[in-house]
């Protein structure tokens, strides 16, 4: 067996890196990026901070629930699960205030809508509109629509043009909002 020799030439640009890594600037910067990262890792995300409503939500939807009317356990339990309790208890406290709904009620359809502040602004102003009427229904079809802003605009434009009542109103814009979204139902033989 014949043993093989090893070349010991170095490659050029390899000395041309070990002379970059040897540097006066790179041995004293390393130190100095090692511990202004450890430093900036230790600070909140700023994801967090931009992102994340402020610290105080669930206490102020708590209190503006109480407020309105809604019992502790109640208002504890919807604000402990929205995703944004500011919203929750605006949509409440707005419903409340300018209409004769039960905050109850408005708390239970706040909490399932996807935007509970243009929910409330639907069920006021379908409210106004109706002459306070039929508030159970206007929350019914306010939660049911998809967009409760323009069905709300879609019950009160025909409503000041046509003669309809309420519930005719909110029939045929909630069938026409289904329709437009591709949501047709079919009808049920009985």
């Amino acid at each position: 067996m014949e043993s093989q020799k090893v070349s010991k030439a170095r490659k050029p640009h390899g000395k041309y890196i070990s002379g970059i890594l040897n540097t006066q600037a790179i041995r004293w910067a390393t130190p100095v990026l090692a511990i202004a990262g450890l430093w900036a890792s230790s600070l909140p995300s700023m994801a967090l901070t931009l992102f994340s409503d402020d610290h105080d939500s669930y206490r102020v939807c708590a209190a503006q629930l109480l407020k309105a009317g809604v019992t502790q356990p109640a208002a504890a339990q919807g604000c402990a699960t929205a995703i944004r309790p500011r919203d929750l208890s605006a949509c409440v406290a707005t419903i409340k205030q300018q209409t004769k709904i039960d905050p109850t009620d408005a708390l239970a359809y706040c909490s399932k809508a996807r935007r509970p502040k243009e929910l409330a602004s639907c069920v006021v102003g379908v409210s106004l509109n109706t002459k306070e009427e039929i508030n159970p229904a206007v929350l019914n079809y306010c939660g049911r629509s998809l967009q409760p802003v323009t069905f709300g605009d879609c019950v009160v434009g025909l409503r000041k043009e046509i003669s309809l009542t309420p519930i005719q109103a909110l029939d045929t814009c909630i069938d026409a909002s289904e329709t437009a979204n591709g949501l047709t139902v079919s009808p049920t033989l009985p």
